[in-house]
């Protein structure tokens, strides 16, 4: 038994003190205790210039944290010095870290403790960041997802790779964009062509074009962490058995969470084997997610989950559960450049106070790829257990494949949207323009003249228990199909206004009702 005895352990800054009452030491199950001794032991491993030293303390290497000096030198040479014995973690001690360029290493672990922030200096070539690289094009996707070494924290074909810990990086320098003629470094994080990497429970502040880039990453585990950003958040490209869990993205002028899968690698690859659950993205105005003011300033903000636009690769055996929209935009599956969208389940979602569709699928031909490359297909998707409150009139579930290529296999059960309302007869008659090759946003289509859902080009479509209503008067039916074929539609609820049918067909054929829509069980006719 000890009873009140403080245990000593380490020396310096690692030394921790243990204050134990009344524990009878044989109690204690021999694993746990294991455990202990095992994270004691990787606190107290002493001077981090010691050859046997598993902590590389940055200060030890000449790093102030004072907020003023630039410290990324040292924290580069404590990176260095943990790869040369082998490996080891970097600890930043709680200060601020003023940075360039901080370039990560194989078997290394990046430790940033509470109260300890590392803040993008100003760019240029006095602050260390590293030049744009030379890509193996910049032709198929977009500027941001062709280079990486501009970038606050970089890393090119590694393995076995953490960015760890309870404090921030402030990417207070990063541009938000390419600047002509002038460096431009433009993201917190970036990680190319890396395997075995873990980013687990920082905090993101102004991250820049990407807070985390992660092209062509395998075995991919993203977990707790907190972004409040003034573009992306997170970007997963051309990555493999990818885990994303328990994170709040705040991005309002870009997407939130996003799954692409571009030409980056000069090649074709899917983003694939992906769970995203437990996370919550919102488009607050920027800093006010942290600061917990939640300021609803920005007129259409984005903040969302989505799939695309870069589609190059496509996207198989995804999942997404028990996620939060909240004053963003919804749900997005876009393929447009020539790939696979398939095998998708996305279940569990609330949303509220949604600027755009709540649910968005896309299949078009913008083809921005290599030549020859035929139109891609976007099939077999669930998404169920859904509740959207409160959504502007604009579009309402948009479902559009193209002529000739039908979306495919689409099931929607269990489904609450709760629209605004206020559309007119006059938009209900609204011809809505295909945009095969146009940006693929739901905005981008104008207002539709279904409030509800509208369904053009797809193929095998089941709504069950899906109920839609408006807050305020809508003139225009809850649901439109054109050029749908076979489409069930079992427990299907629609709020009506006066003599308007709720459902209106064209070019469509096979459409069964059962205990939908106050209709007939049967089969519907245009």
């Amino acid at each position: 038994m000890i009873n009140s005895t403080d245990l000593n352990f380490g020396q310096g800054s690692f030394q921790i003190i243990y204050r134990i009452n009344s524990i009878n030491l044989n109690m204690v199950q021999p694993i746990k205790l294991a455990v202990i001794l095992m994270l004691s032991g990787m606190f107290f491993a002493g001077s981090a210039r010691g050859s046997s030293a598993i902590f590389y303390n940055v200060k030890d290497y000449g790093a102030a944290g004072d907020g003023k000096n630039l410290d990324s030198r040292a924290i580069n040479k404590a990176i260095d010095a943990a790869e040369v014995a082998g490996g080891g973690t970097v600890y930043l001690p709680a200060g601020n870290y003023l940075s360039g360029s901080i370039h990560l290493k194989s078997n290394i672990s990046l430790f940033i403790d509470q109260g300890a922030t590392i803040i993008a200096a100003p760019v240029n070539a006095e602050n260390g960041y590293d030049e744009e690289e030379a890509s193996i094009n910049t032709t198929y996707q977009d500027y941001g997802h062709s280079h990486w070494h501009n970038s606050l924290i970089w890393g090119e074909n590694l393995h076995d790779v953490s960015i760890l810990g309870q404090g921030m990086i402030w990417g207070k320098g990063l541009y938000k964009d390419y600047v002509k003629d002038r460096q431009s470094a433009n993201k917190s994080i970036a990680l190319y062509l890396c395997r075995n990497v873990n980013i687990n429970d920082i905090t993101i502040l102004h991250g820049g074009w990407f807070a985390i880039l992660a092209t062509g990453v395998d075995n991919l585990t993203i977990s707790n962490i907190k972004l409040d950003t003034n573009r992306d958040g997170m970007d997963i490209d051309c990555c493999r058995n990818v885990h994303v869990s328990d994170c709040s993205v705040n991005s309002p002028y870009d997407d939130g969470i996003c799954l692409k899968s571009t030409f980056g690698l000069g090649f074709a690859r899917a983003t694939e084997n992906v769970t995203i659950t437990n996370c919550a993205v919102s488009g607050f105005e920027e800093g006010s997610f942290l600061d917990g003011t939640y300021k609803r300033t920005i007129e259409s903000p984005t903040g969302r989950i989505k799939f695309g636009t870069e589609s190059n690769g496509g996207f198989k055996n995804i999942t997404i559960s028990n996620c939060t929209f909240n004053y963003c935009r919804g749900l997005a599956l876009e393929t447009v450049d020539g790939a696979l969208l398939e095998d998708v389940t996305i279940t569990n979602i609330t949303m509220r106070d949604i600027v755009n569709a709540p649910i968005f699928l896309r299949l078009g031909a913008r083809m921005r790829g290599p030549a020859g490359v035929p139109i891609g297909e976007l099939r077999r998707v669930i998404i169920s257990n859904v509740i959207a409150y409160n959504v502007e009139p604009g579009q309402g579930v948009l479902i559009s494949g193209l002529p000739g290529h039908p979306i495919k296999d689409i099931d929607l059960k269990d489904i609450k949207i709760y629209c605004k309302g206020g559309g007119t007869a006059e938009l209900a008659k609204r011809e809505v323009p295909e945009m095969e090759k146009g940006y693929p946003e739901p905005g981008s289509f104008g207002v539709m003249p279904a409030y509800g859902f509208f369904v053009r080009h797809v193929e095998g479509l089941k709504l069950e228990n899906v109920e839609v209503s408006f807050l305020n008067d809508d003139q225009r039916p809850a649901l439109v199909f054109d050029d749908v074929k076979g489409a069930e539609l079992r427990f299907v609820k629609a709020q009506t206004s006066g003599s308007i049918s709720p459902v209106s067909l064209k070019n469509t054929n096979d459409v069964s009702v059962f205990q939908s829509l106050n209709m007939a069980d049967g089969k519907l006719k245009n």
